[in-house]
């Protein structure tokens, strides 16, 4: 099946998942229903457990992480913050920032359905702080991240467009928060989140961790409209096939775990309704993970040269020094990476794949339709997970390390 043929897909009168005109009133009346009322109270008890991290049997695995220079953009990114909230009014500071190390920060979700009572609402302010929030992107992104997340916003907006219902999936259908005080020196972040998009950021000093980091699309190409040829997720797709494709039989075999996209030959609850085949989606801070497939140990120096080509294609979003940082401490952790595949194996086939490491955690998956009626998963319906796991997602251990040697103990306020 190829990206245009979402067409077929369209829900004819009667089908549309949209329940109000308004993104308050679809909320209000999605939660009535018992399936969204089980996903969300799975994600409340998620939420209220201690941030511990993504494991693979539960235990953290220790001094993966270090305080150090990495050339992060960090002037410039807290002066786009700085001049945002300065076009705030103490209401609206109020309703978006908060500390560094608050709870809130976990909150994040990638459905449409609007519940939140903190953050900004991007769909309800002025113009110009919506600019000030994206000079605030543009400051933290390298330029194929900043083309990456407006991507994602405006194929949301595609989306919202082609089932009628723009009030519901815009562009601006997202939530902006800070936390702690925008500094070159001391830990801060920002977060932004919504339909198929949600970043978290956090730097500190010359150092950032952007991670957990949320990308997808239900219509990944915008084929008509103000927004014609957005397109996203090309690499990924590509990318992770050649990988495969250059595994030998024994390899490949051993690589992929699973044929179904539906979890029919994987164990009970592999497969989850909301999730489909992600494991470190919303709220999935503390899950544990065990390795599964191919140990990349095993690769030819060409398969993991195909392998980092890969991971590059998921840590764009970084500005260049933490991108190269990133992709260094990646590289020196590959012989412990791990790389699984369920599902096709071809351009016209719906698939997941996984990369694995004690430093970074890689989700790819096709879904089924949510507001398109395909009921198995296809091309045209992308989800996409990176987190860091062990402990640093949010950057939790970077911010331990600093309190616990810079300010022996101090509040994280």
């Amino acid at each position: 099946m190829s990206r245009a043929d979402y067409r077929q897909f369209l829900p004819e009168p009667g089908q549309s998942r949209i329940a109000g005109k308004t993104a308050r009133e679809h909320a209000e009346n999605r939660m009535k229903s018992e399936r969204t009322q089980t996903l969300f109270g799975e994600w409340d008890a998620l939420g209220k457990q201690p941030f511990h991290g993504i494991t693979t049997n539960g235990s953290l695995s220790e001094g993966l992480f270090s305080l150090q220079p990495e050339g992060a953009p960090s002037q410039a990114i807290a002066e786009a913050a700085t001049n945002l909230l300065s076009h705030l009014d103490d209401s609206q500071r109020k309703q978006m920032q908060f500390p560094v190390g608050s709870d809130i920060w976990r909150k994040w979700q990638n459905t449409e359905l609007y519940v939140e009572t903190h953050g900004l609402r991007l769909d309800e302010v002025s113009k110009e702080i919506r600019e000030g929030v994206v000079a605030v992107l543009r400051a933290s992104l390298s330029a194929r991240g900043l083309e990456k997340s407006i991507a994602v916003m405006r194929l949301n907006a595609f989306l919202g467009e082609v089932i009628g219902s723009p009030e519901v999936l815009g562009e601006w259908s997202y939530i902006f928060c800070i936390f702690g005080q925008p500094s070159s020196l001391e830990p801060w972040g920002w977060q932004l989140f919504g339909h198929h998009l949600c970043l978290n950021c956090l730097v500190i000093g010359e150092q950032m961790v952007l991670t957990p980091c949320f990308l997808g699309a239900e219509i990944v190409y915008a084929d008509h409209g103000p927004f014609a040829g957005t397109s996203l997720f090309e690499d990924e797709e590509r990318l992770g096939l050649e990988l495969l494709r250059s595994l030998e039989t024994e390899e490949r075999s051993r690589a992929i775990v699973s044929e179904s996209m539906m979890g029919d030959d994987l164990p009970p609850g592999r497969w989850h309704f909301a999730d489909h085949l992600h494991l470190g989606g919303a709220f999935q801070d503390n899950r544990i993970v065990p390795l599964e497939g191919l140990p990349c140990d095993r690769l030819t120096r060409i398969q993991q040269r195909n392998l980092t080509d890969l991971i590059e294609a998921y840590i764009a979003p970084l500005p260049d020094g933490p991108r190269a940082a990133r992709l260094e401490h990646i590289e020196r952790h590959l012989p412990e990476t791990h790389f699984c595949w369920i599902g096709g194996q071809d351009e016209t086939h719906a698939f997941y794949y996984r990369i694995q490491s004690p430093v970074i955690f890689i989700e790819f998956d096709h879904h089924s339709g949510l507001f398109l009626t395909n009921e198995k998963p296809a091309n045209f319906h992308v989800h996409t997970i990176v987190r860091t796991p062990n402990g640093n997602d949010y950057g939790v251990d970077l911010l331990r390390q600093h309190y616990a040697h810079a300010h022996h103990g101090h509040d994280h306020s």
